[in-house]
């Protein structure tokens, strides 16, 4: 593979990683960045909803002249098949991957790249994905709509089972409950030949996003739970096929314990930190030393800034564990509030594993859940300035860009984009929460 080859690959790797896109990430092993790992974070509103999927990608020696070769991972061990595009085995056919006959002008050219594989993934994973297969146009039968149905009904449960559910009982080493089956694995087409220890670049993201939508997550079930009991079978579709289908049954009241557990699990794994965070002081680690500058070089510029609405404070004087006060603007929503807002910082895998932040002080606003987790993203992820000032920023920005993958707190981000009169009682609410904090201020 040439020099320019590289250079062209490593770039395109960079801007996805350095994106605004919440849905997309990418890593690769600095040893060679011809093999990635890519992460789709399922879109809102479909039911691959906030599911983690991922995919291998191969660039060949002739990139960007042909295509890479693109191999789903997420397919239940090879039992399951999620997309009528997206086979068991973990082929993805697309015409841009020249897996799938498509129009003129829509294969290949050099002029496109991974982000624009990524995008057209994505795109499969539409509210209706039954419309992906071929003759779908002339489906309009009764017996055709209630395949279409059924298929995105199962699809949403087992996005939920598979894709986040079994992900997160493996990455916290809680038992699950998968049959202990031996079966195709897509990626010892990539990986058969290397010998390297297992490589999970998503770990940390997948549990911070678990951590965002676990609200979410849970109203799904509920809705679900509503059509299908449990042990209710999925129903075969006409397209799938022996070793390539999605076969299983509904079990709802199961998912709901699950979840229950890797949230109560996340939780305690982010309040070890603050113990194993001392050890580290006591050891005088590097990381602790780094924190504990960054600190105080923080604390010492917000005194020269009287405009800043914040103070922090270590707390036990431990540099993993920081409380941030956030004091509301004059003249706006936040007037008057007081609210304490945690974070805890991993001792052994910073910066690699971020931050996690609670709210202490209850709030009502669409980036904060219910239990307090803050939805926001760092500009510079090894400063920790950066995630005071996204913090302080995703709650005091009054006039955010819709982005339904932000919005963590479904009761208050339907009424914060919903109608005018929506909108009013949003206003209400976050101020309720706001007066309740500075009455019961610390």
């Amino acid at each position: 593979m040439s020099n320019q080859s590289i250079l062209r690959i490593t770039r395109e790797l960079h801007e996805i990683q350095n994106g605004s896109d919440l849905s997309l990430a990418v890593a690769w092993r600095d040893v060679d960045v011809r093999h990635v790992r890519a992460l789709i974070v399922g879109p809102p509103d479909t039911p691959y909803e906030f599911g983690f999927f991922e995919f291998t990608v191969k660039f060949g020696r002739e990139y960007p002249t042909k295509a890479p070769t693109v191999l789903a991972l997420t397919t239940n061990a090879g039992r399951t098949r999620f997309n009528p595009n997206i086979y068991a085995a973990g082929k993805v056919c697309l015409s841009i991957l020249g897996t799938w006959r498509g129009e003129r002008g829509e294969e290949w050219s050099s002029a496109q790249g991974l982000e624009s594989i990524l995008i057209s993934i994505q795109s499969l994973m539409s509210c209706n994905p039954y419309e992906n297969e071929p003759g779908f146009e002339d489906a309009n039968s009764d017996y055709d709509k209630k395949n279409q149905e059924a298929y995105i009904d199962k699809i949403r449960h087992e996005t939920l089972r598979v894709s986040v559910i079994e992900r997160l009982e493996e990455y916290l080493n809680i038992r699950g409950e998968r049959p202990a089956v031996t079966v195709y694995n897509a990626e010892e087409e990539f990986q058969s030949s290397r010998e390297d220890a297992p490589f999970e670049p998503f770990k940390d993201l997948c549990k911070r996003r678990f951590l965002w939508y676990y609200r979410s997550y849970l109203s799904t079930i509920d809705e679900a739970a509503k059509k299908h009991k449990d042990g209710d079978r999925f129903e075969k579709m006409p397209f799938e096929g022996p070793g390539n289908t999605m076969e299983g049954c509904y079990q709802y009241t199961a998912l709901r314990e699950r979840l229950n557990k890797i949230f109560a699990a996340l939780n305690q794994e982010t309040e070890s930190w603050a113990s194993e965070g001392l050890l580290a002081v006591k050891r005088e680690t590097s990381v602790a030393s780094n924190l504990q500058r960054q600190f105080e070089q923080i604390v010492e510029r917000y005194k020269r800034d009287d405009s800043l609405t914040v103070d922090l404070n270590l707390v036990d004087k431990n540099p993993f564990v920081w409380q941030l006060t956030l004091f509301g603007r004059p003249m706006t929503n936040l007037d008057g509030g007081m609210f304490r807002i945690m974070l805890y910082i991993n001792p052994t895998r910073w910066p690699d594993v971020l931050p996690r932040v609670r709210f202490e002080t209850p709030i009502f606003h669409h980036r904060v859940s219910v239990d307090g987790v803050l939805c926001y993203d760092a500009a510079n992820r090894q400063d920790m300035r950066s995630h005071v000032e996204a913090i302080v920023g995703a709650i005091e920005e009054e006039s955010p860009a819709y982005d339904p993958r932000t919005l963590v707190n479904p009761e208050a981000a339907k009424l914060f984009w919903g109608a005018p009169d929506e909108k009013k009682l949003y206003n209400r609410r976050l101020r309720r929460s706001v007066q309740d904090s500075a009455e019961n201020c610390f």
